[in-house]
């Protein structure tokens, strides 16, 4: 890939981790819905599977509410039609079992589909654990 195209592909991703994080602050189902690919698939820090169906399902149902999620360290690195991105995020937000907030290391998988656009297809996070917490 030439390195001008390179760095506005980079652009992109960064700008659709940006939408992603909007989206689940604010709710915005219709946001996820376009940014997630049909077959998207999550790991969670527990181990569960995701579609993308239960994916928008939990959003529109406020089931999993996120005050803040502050994103560092990330990384983006190109394989042609597939982008990786790793980063390390902050959270804040609460669930059906109480307080989800902590530190989290996450990997997400962009595809450019046959009509040049970037979607979600893999998401996997894992929590951080600091000295002395049990794993």
């Amino acid at each position: 890939m030439p390195r001008a195209e390179k760095h506005e592909t980079r652009h992109q991703i960064e700008h659709l981790e940006d939408a992603w994080r909007a989206a689940v602050l604010k709710g915005n189902i219709t946001a996820m819905d376009a940014l997630l690919a049909d077959d998207y698939i999550a790991i969670s820090p527990t181990g569960v599977l995701q579609s993308k169906e239960q994916a928008l399902a939990n959003l529109r149902s406020g089931t999993v509410h996120f005050t803040s999620i502050e994103l560092t360290d990330r990384k983006i690195r190109m394989y042609g039609t597939t982008a990786l991105v790793t980063s390390r995020a902050e959270v804040n937000a609460t669930g059906p079992g109480g307080g989800i907030s902590g530190s989290y290391r996450y990997t997400r998988v962009y595809v450019k589909d046959l009509r040049g656009v970037w979607r979600i297809v893999s998401f996997e996070a894992s929590r951080i654990r600091e000295n002395g917490e049990s794993h």
